[in-house]
């Protein structure tokens, strides 16, 4: 255990994380996804639901704001505008800490080939059908550039 880390950030999960660079994706899926299949790294998180994960894994990773585009969810079937009680929680939990970026709806092939380049996935064991959520990793800015240098501060130090 550690002081202000959620306890579901296990320490596969912290170092897959940290390992992950600017603009690689981690795909969070429910337990029907087939997560062996699709995943170049499986971290299976048993037991428990999708949007505590996700909460999780959202308070320490930082959102690409150099795209557009950088939170997916899948879709029901090919309806890309349908929304599942899961996806509307989904939607709010990405929007309590990344508030101005939207979650976008990707129909399946979308999604799976998404899923299948990802760094990483997690398997939940979310019973809910559809909850899947892809994140792409952003940077953290330092507090200031340029006169930190000159003053000889630690650029590292956030």
């Amino acid at each position: 255990m550690l002081k202000g880390l959620d306890p579901l950030l296990s320490p596969e999960l912290l170092f897959t994380l940290r390992a992950m660079g600017h603009g690689d994706e981690i795909a969070i899926v429910d337990g029907n996804y087939p997560g062996v299949e699709h995943a170049r790294r499986l971290i299976r998180l048993d037991g428990h639901r999708l949007i505590p994960v996700l909460n999780a894994v959202l308070s320490v990773l930082p959102i690409d704001d150099f795209v557009p585009e950088a939170i997916f969810r899948s879709t029901v079937k090919a309806e890309r505008d349908k929304l599942d009680p899961v996806h509307e929680e989904m939607i709010d939990c990405c929007a309590r800490h990344e508030p101005h970026r939207q979650v976008v709806p990707l129909v399946g092939p979308d999604f799976y080939g998404r899923v299948k380049a990802a760094h990483a996935v997690i398997q939940t064991s979310e019973p809910r059908l559809y909850a899947n959520i892809i994140l792409r990793k952003g940077v953290i800015y330092p507090k200031e550039t340029g006169a930190q240098a000159a003053a000889g501060v630690d650029p590292f130090v956030y």
